[in-house]
C-alpha cells in the first residue's frame, strides 16, 4: 500500500519544481539545483531540525522520481550514490526508509541506466540491512521492496541486452534473503 506523500514548501530549502519543470531544465539550472539537493542530503548535522529538514526534502524527491525522464536524470547522477550513503550511515530509520523508497521509486520509473550506476552497491547494501535487522518486520517491508525494484531493473535491461551480464553484480546472499523472507510470508509494500 502506498501512502500519500506530502512535502511542507515551506521548510524546502531549495526550488520545488515540479516534475515536468525539472525534466526541461536547462544543464546549468539542473546542475545547481542538483547540487542543491546533493548538499541537503550530505549534510552532517544531527539535530532534530536537520533530520526533519532531509525526511521533507526526501519526500519531495518522492514526488517527482515517479517522472520517467526525472528518474533517469537523478538515477544517473551524482544523488544516487549519496543516497546510497544515507541508506549505509543515517541514524534515523525514518530516513533510511523513505531513501529506500527515493532509490525504489528511481529503479522503477527509470528508463536508461548506465553501467556507471552503482546499482551492486545498493542491492548489497539492502541485502546487508535486511539481513542484520531480520527479525523486524516493518524494516523488511520498507527494504524488500526497493530490493525487489533494483533486481528487476537489473534483469530487464539484461533481458533487453542493453548491458552485459557483467556489468551489474548480484550475490546470490541478496536472492536468498529475499526467498527467506518470502518463505516466511513477509507481506511486501511501500513504508
Amino acid at each position: 500500500k502506498q501512502v500519500p506523500v506530502r512535502f511542507d514548501l515551506k521548510t524546502l530549502h531549495i526550488p520545488t519544481y515540479s516534475a515536468e519543470k525539472l525534466s526541461s531544465l536547462k544543464d546549468m539550472n539542473w546542475n545547481d539545483f542538483l547540487q542543491r539537493v546533493c548538499s541537503l542530503l550530505d549534510s552532517t548535522e544531527k539535530n532534530t531540525g536537520a533530520a526533519r529538514s532531509k525526511l521533507n526534502l526526501l519526500y519531495y524527491l518522492c514526488t517527482v522520481a515517479v517522472h520517467k525522464e526525472v528518474a533517469s536524470r537523478l538515477i544517473s547522477s551524482q544523488l544516487f550514490p549519496i543516497l546510497i550513503q544515507q541508506l549505509r550511515a543515517a541514524a534515523n530509520w525514518d530516513i533510511r526508509a523513505k531513501v529506500a523508497r527515493v532509490i525504489g521509486l528511481l529503479a522503477l520509473h527509470t528508463s536508461e541506466l548506465g553501467e556507471n550506476v552503482p546499482v551492486s552497491e545498493a542491492i548489497i547494501l539492502l541485502t546487508e540491512l535486511i539481513r542484520e535487522n531480520f527479525r523486524n518486520s516493518k524494516l523488511k517491508q520498507c527494504l524488500l521492496p526497493t530490493l525487489g525494484e533494483l533486481l528487476y531493473l537489473i534483469a530487464s535491461k539484461e533481458e533487453k541486452r542493453e548491458h552485459s551480464r557483467e556489468c551489474w553484480i548480484v550475490p546470490s546472499a541478496a536472492y536468498t534473503v529475499l526467498m527467506r523472507c518470502l518463505r516466511e510470508g513477509v507481506r511486501l509494500f511501500h513504508c
